[in-house]
């Protein structure tokens, strides 16, 4: 699981990196009752970069993974406000993305988590069955 474990890593690492890249994107679906919404899209992209970074770690891999599935529920209510109202988010209608795939995207985020948590489990540990009259 190791190898899906630094796909999602990645994956994460660069979603964050495009918080700072192209912020307008993040803003634009951010609902209009959250505050802040510069800000936020700093911290969920700053928040994603660690996550996926503690995910390369085997000491920090279940960290990482509650800490993505953590930010993963905070920013639902976005995806959900992205699917609901998709004519108010600038620049959606330009992008090509059919109102059927925002709405996809909402239980997908369910599969990421299942995924991030099958990607960091702890490994079987393998139990060594000793004889007890065996004294080494």
């Amino acid at each position: 699981m190791r190898i899906l474990r630094y796909v999602i890593g990645a994956f994460f690492v660069l979603g964050g990196v495009m918080h700072f890249i192209k912020p307008a994107t993040y803003t634009a679906i951010m609902p209009p009752w959250i505050p802040l919404h510069k800000e936020s899209v700093a911290i969920s992209g700053v928040a994603e970069i660690v996550g996926g970074i503690a995910l390369f770690s085997d000491r920090t891999a279940r960290f990482g993974a509650w800490w993505l599935i953590a930010l993963l529920v905070a920013v639902f209510p976005a995806n959900v406000h992205m699917a609901v109202n998709p004519e108010q988010i600038k620049g959606l209608d330009k992008t090509g993305i059919p109102h059927w795939a925002l709405w996809l995207r909402l239980p997908l985020q369910f599969v990421a988590m299942w995924l991030i948590l099958l990607a960091t489990k702890p490994a079987e540990r393998q139990k060594v069955h000793r004889d007890p009259d065996d004294q080494q």
